[in-house]
């Protein structure tokens, strides 16, 4: 598949900030099953974004900033050419051995409610590919998708506490109870195609888990499957804050407010 893309952000403050620092992490890679036809990331406006790769390999630009500013746009767009591989992911840029993503952060703190869960869930299973299917489709079963219950700071506890959540909220709890099994697993932010809604409001997150003698395999339990040629992979690591679109800070006492525009479509079907 063909997958066309374009991802704009527009920051717009309150009243002008004295300087301000971002970091994006929108560039998607090449790997088995994903190469990258076309893609550029700018900033509008006279800013030079430098680029670079973070520790886990992820490209990342960054920019900085003198105020004052009112106003900053950032746009993400490519074509990247897609094959399912039924979520096992190959060749992809690998830093660290997979025991450093056994390592828990704030994000993905998890409690006893959580914990009890996910070893009821695998009770009786022991081939781990099993083990972590199970777990990715209990957590669909359980949790509802819900845009207006959690936020960036919502801990995998916390969000599997409430039982509601955005696929954010869905990847920090599998992230929390996979590596409680002992199984490393990261966070991966990335695009995802709908046939029916080219229109989106927001990117998308999953996770892959190491499984001994297959590798690094993606499973969304946001829709209960694993990945397919829909899903367009930018940037793994320890949790949402290694992979954020996004991250920055500026200088000022403002109101920050984002709006974010993003159109997915089949490249082919664009084009009739």
């Amino acid at each position: 598949m063909r997958i066309r893309i374009t991802h704009d952000t527009v920051y717009r403050y309150s009243t002008p900030v004295r300087a301000l620092i971002q970091v994006l992490r929108m560039s998607p890679l090449h790997h088995e099953g994903q190469f990258v036809a076309r893609w550029d990331v700018r900033a509008e406006g006279d800013l030079r974004l430098k680029r670079r790769e973070d520790w886990y390999g992820n490209t990342v630009h960054a920019l900085s900033m003198a105020g004052p500013v009112n106003e900053i746009c950032l746009r993400a767009t490519g074509e990247v050419e897609t094959e399912d591989t039924s979520g096992v992911m190959r060749r992809t840029v690998e830093r660290f051995p997979p025991a450093l993503f056994l390592r828990g952060t704030r994000l993905t703190e998890s409690d006893a409610e959580l914990a009890a869960f996910a070893a009821d869930t695998v009770s009786g299973i022991s081939d781990p590919l099993e083990r972590m299917h199970a777990l990715m489709g209990a957590l669909h079963s359980r949790m509802a998708f819900d845009t207006g219950a959690t936020d960036v700071v919502t801990t995998a506890g916390e969000a599997f506490k409430s039982g509601h959540g955005v696929c954010q909220d869905f990847t920090h709890i599998f992230l929390a109870a996979a590596r409680g099994l002992g199984i490393p697993a990261r966070y991966v932010s990335g695009y995802l195609y709908k046939p029916d809604e080219e229109e989106q409001e927001a990117t998308h997150a999953w996770t892959e888990a190491h499984i001994l003698g297959l590798g690094w395999t993606a499973f969304d339990p946001t829709n209960g499957i694993c990945t397919t040629d829909g899903y367009v992979r930018v940037a793994v690591g320890l949790d949402y804050l290694d992979c954020a679109p996004v991250r920055g800070s500026f200088k000022g006492a403002t109101v920050e407010n984002m709006s974010v525009h993003l159109k997915i479509t089949s490249a082919a079907r664009s084009r009739t």
